[in-house]
């Protein structure tokens, strides 16, 4: 049986992504991103989900950072689910207002324009994740709340005071299954929306015109690109690399062509995954 990492403690978005997509496994928690993925990287768990990008907020920034600076995993596959924020509260909660609300940094985020209209005096506490805020929330108090979703308010016996409390409809995340030797997955009944590869692209110096030569070389070949940042370093102040998500898997033909075009250039590459991506329907988290 496969032992899977993720983004806990139990309620989180993280965890009802695992469980929704992986019919079987012993699910392991850690308490932040790098635990998550150093467990993956230490073998103490085959694969590890973790949060990538929030249609609303973008990027986590610490999850590319630490695959990129820290770890050497492949993306073996992509998990988009959709985001419902809850507001959580204390089943003996006395309609009295908060003096704090705790959740996850990207959480408060999507909830931005909801906490200033109704919640502008309450102090905003960040947290490891909104399982754990929900966890706070059930030792603290009634004079405290929580952003999290229907399996944190469940898993602490928590009341949803207010449900949808996102600022826009659309809100999914991206969740990426890491892995340290990529292998297939099984995956069960899930369909396939598409197949993805990330690359990596670390330019010589900074010159003019140079991302519009990695650009064309992935133009001419007609390769879709789904998805284009940059992200620094960490060498110095003007260095960046260039996080490239291209809507096909890896073949012999086109990305190495890619490869040598960009290497004539002074670049440097590094495959980050090639893999299928999957749209979780909503209807997985129901149960």
């Amino acid at each position: 049986m496969q032992r899977i990492g993720y983004l806990g403690p139990k309620g989180t978005f993280t965890k009802m992504a695992a469980d929704a997509f992986f019919e079987e496994g012993s699910f392991i928690g850690y308490e932040s991103i790098p635990a998550c993925l150093d467990a993956v990287e230490s073998g103490d768990v085959d694969l590890g989900v973790v949060p990538i990008e929030n249609a609303i907020e973008g990027s986590v920034h610490l999850t590319i950072d630490y695959l990129i600076h820290e770890v050497n995993q492949a993306v073996i596959a992509e998990l988009t689910v959709p985001i419902q924020q809850h507001l959580l509260v204390h089943p003996d909660y006395d309609g009295e207002g908060f003096t704090h609300i705790y959740s996850h940094s990207q959480a408060i985020a999507q909830c931005q324009q909801y906490l200033y209209k109704n919640y502008r005096t309450a102090e905003l506490v960040y947290t490891s994740s909104t399982g754990r805020a929900a966890e706070i929330v059930a030792e603290k108090g009634i004079h405290t709340a929580a952003i999290g979703n229907h399996l944190a308010a469940e898993q602490n016996e928590l009341t949803i005071l207010k449900a949808n409390i996102h600022d826009y409809d659309n809100n999914h995340t991206r969740f990426a299954v890491v892995q340290k030797t990529p292998t297939p997955l099984n995956a069960g009944n899930h369909s396939v929306q598409k197949h993805k590869t990330t690359i990596m692209v670390t330019l010589p110096k900074d010159y003019v015109g140079a991302l519009h030569q990695v650009l064309s070389a992935f133009s001419w070949r007609k390769m879709n690109l789904s998805k284009i940042e940059s992200r620094p370093m960490k060498t110095g102040l003007g260095n960046y690399f260039f996080l490239i998500d291209v809507d096909q898997p890896f073949d012999d033909v086109l990305f190495p062509g890619v490869k040598a075009e960009l290497e004539m250039l002074g670049c440097r590459l590094k495959l980050l995954g090639t893999y299928p991506s999957y749209l979780m329907e909503i209807n997985s988290f129901n149960s």
